[in-house]
């Protein structure tokens, strides 16, 4: 892990290394893209976004309003492109790796392949063996499990030439200066967070009840389409909500809160 006082003396002194921002259509690293174009202009940075090809539209839609406002090219890479697969109408990363590589089997808090195959793995394939800062969009004020202080932050790769770099932190922005800094710079908050706790999926499993039913009413064909992964077989169910299908779901009579982004854990990586 290095600081951004050390990332910000190799762009001089090293100017063979690569300073990479991943951007996940979500507010902090998006926060974290235009910190760095405001305040620190030397940095020649590349910005990448991992796609499943499973995302919201809500979040193309901010990802193309960024490269605009911001005047940036984001990449996209996807796991199709590492594994030499040709992309095809309807078949997403997600969907060959789930009937390929998973025969099936959804991916669970208990088993996350999805963001090993479609995060990780593309974003290393997209560093390769340069030597690479990564900067990531942890606040100085996060608290949720895995953000802590005295723990280890999360980071998008362990290998020795990508070596992660948090900028937020370092300069002590907070949840405030983060909602200020995409205000003033005219990219606002992405829109799902009108119903959703943050970014990913449609059909992330960390989502909870009162996000599920939210996308039912605001995305009602997503819904539908997260359905038909869902398999019961004797006593045995494969859905996303922990021992409940999306149909049981519908006929649930309560209307659940939605959770707050700021407390609840998901997927550090998705959400990076």
């Amino acid at each position: 892990m290095a600081n951004l006082e050390e990332a910000l003396a190799a762009v001089d002194e090293h100017p063979e290394i690569r300073h990479i921002i991943s951007v996940s259509g979500g507010k902090d690293s998006a926060a974290l893209a235009v910190h760095v174009r405001n305040n620190y202009p030397q940095i020649p940075a590349e910005y990448v976004f991992c796609d499943t090809g499973v995302e919201l539209e809500e979040t193309y839609e901010y990802l193309e309003r960024m490269e605009a406002i911001l005047g940036i090219e984001i990449h996209r890479v996807n796991a199709l492109d590492l594994i030499g697969v040709n992309q095809k109408p309807g078949r997403t990363p997600f969907d060959w790796f789930l009937q390929e590589r998973y025969s099936g089997f959804l991916p669970s808090p208990r088993m996350r392949w999805c963001t090993r195959a479609l995060k990780i793995h593309p974003f290393e394939k997209f560093v390769g063996n340069s030597q690479c800062f990564s900067y990531i969009g942890i606040r100085a004020d996060e608290k949720r499990d895995g953000y802590v202080q005295h723990r280890k932050p999360p980071a998008l790769s362990n290998r020795p030439n990508i070596e992660p770099v948090y900028p937020l932190r370092d300069d002590d922005l907070r949840l405030a200066d983060v909602r200020a800094l995409l205000e003033n710079s005219g990219l606002g908050l992405p829109t799902y967070y009108e119903w959703r706790s943050r970014s990913g999926c449609y059909f992330c499993f960390y989502q909870q009840k009162g996000e599920w039913q939210r996308l039912r009413k605001t995305h009602p064909d997503l819904y539908q389409a997260a359905k038909k992964y869902e398999r019961v077989e004797g006593d045995k169910r494969f859905t996303w909500v922990d021992g409940r299908t999306l149909s049981d779901l519908e006929d649930d009579p309560v209307d659940y809160d939605l959770p707050d982004p700021e407390a609840e854990d998901g997927c550090a990586i998705c959400h990076l």
